[in-house]
């Protein structure tokens, strides 16, 4: 029985690897995604100097869909402060028109897991799971650890001060 554990323990130590290394203050791992229903791209080039948040979520995701207005509301008010918004869509490739559906009632950008490249921040192990990443690249909420899911107070807390350019 303990060899099996061990091996258990062990394996999962390894799936979430890269979630130990992602460090609060350091630089973030770049995320690629290609917009739902576009050919326009979200790359580290197009956020850089901007305030990115980084929204995993899936469509069969209660808590996602109940913060998913909260984000929308926060987004189309501080946009114009430089704030990026990428919601990825976790969902199976049988739920794609699903997602389109839902992508259409927000006005931040919505992609497929399939058309990201997300692997920097290891395994998506549960959802919601959000990041912030601030003006100069580095990591200000990482979506593995505490409270996964996003309230106006969080957004205010953590976000809001990102968006005052010095």
């Amino acid at each position: 029985m303990k060899p099996l554990f061990t091996f258990i323990a062990t394996l999962f130590f390894l799936i979430n690897l890269h979630a130990t290394d992602l460090v609060i203050g350091e630089k973030a791992p770049p995320v690629q995604a290609k917009i739902l229903g576009s050919e326009k791209t979200i790359s580290p080039n197009s956020y850089k100097g901007q305030v990115l948040l980084i929204n995993f979520w899936a469509t069969w995701c209660a808590p996602c869909k109940a913060e998913m207005p909260c984000i929308d509301e926060y987004y189309l008010k501080h946009k114009d402060q430089g704030l990026e918004v990428i919601a990825i869509s976790m969902d199976s490739a049988k739920d794609l028109e699903l997602v389109k559906s839902m992508a259409k009632r927000y006005s931040f950008p919505v992609a497929f897991k399939t058309d990201a490249d997300f692997k920097g921040f290891g395994r998506v192990w549960r959802l919601p799971s959000t990041f912030v990443i601030d003006r100069e690249g580095l990591l200000r909420k990482n979506g593995h650890v505490g409270d996964p899911e996003v309230t106006t107070d969080i957004l205010e807390s953590v976000v809001t001060p990102l968006l005052v350019k010095p």
